[in-house]
């Protein structure tokens, strides 16, 4: 009985020192896992502040995005506008450019060395001619558009050119020539 006792006190001895063993390295193993837990927080914490700056940063730079973006917005705008105004000017400008280069036709022209109607120069081998039947009972229509007074009054749907070319008149016989405004309204008399 005592050898029995004695090997059964050993048995617990070696028992306890494996549990003590066992129980060291829970504990070793449990101060690391501890240390690992303490450093995935510290990470946690620093991922954590990162993405909260990161965010914030974010939101900075959407913000000025909108900024920049309502800016240029604003300067398309602006820039539509103006554009828009000098395209007002220059229609203006051609309006009133197209005003002077197209003059209405007048009954005497401009330049006396002109013909009224086409505008070619009188010269030597392009004779001048008068218009003939602008005297007589148009011609008092014509010298009242002449002085001045309403165009409206004038009895000429059109009003007669006086100086022409040859290619612009019309060979009325033992009257001479006339110009062709005046030709097409006795015609149309005629008719």
């Amino acid at each position: 009985l005592p050898q029995r006792l004695a090997s059964l006190a050993t048995t617990a001895q070696e028992e306890t020192w494996q549990s003590r063993q066992q129980l060291q390295a829970q504990r070793q193993e449990m101060a690391q896992l501890q240390e690992e837990l303490s450093r995935a927080r510290q990470d946690g914490e620093r991922w954590a502040w990162a993405l909260q700056r990161a965010q914030r940063e974010a939101l900075e730079r959407e913000a000025t995005r909108g900024a920049e973006q309502a800016r240029q917005q604003e300067l398309i705008r602006d820039m539509k506008e103006r554009l828009l105004e000098l395209l007002r000017e220059k229609d203006a400008l051609w309006q009133k450019t197209e005003g002077i280069d197209t003059p209405m036709p007048s009954p005497v022209p401009r330049d006396p060395g002109l013909c009224a109607r086409c505008h070619k120069d009188f010269r030597l081998l392009s004779r001048r001619y008068n218009c003939r039947w602008a005297m007589g009972e148009w011609g008092v229509a014509l010298a009242q558009c002449r002085d001045g007074s309403a165009l409206t009054s004038c009895s000429l749907s059109r009003l007669c050119q006086g100086k022409v070319c040859h290619t612009c008149s019309v060979d009325v016989g033992k009257h001479g020539r006339c110009c062709l405004i005046c030709y097409q309204q006795r015609q149309l008399q005629a008719t």
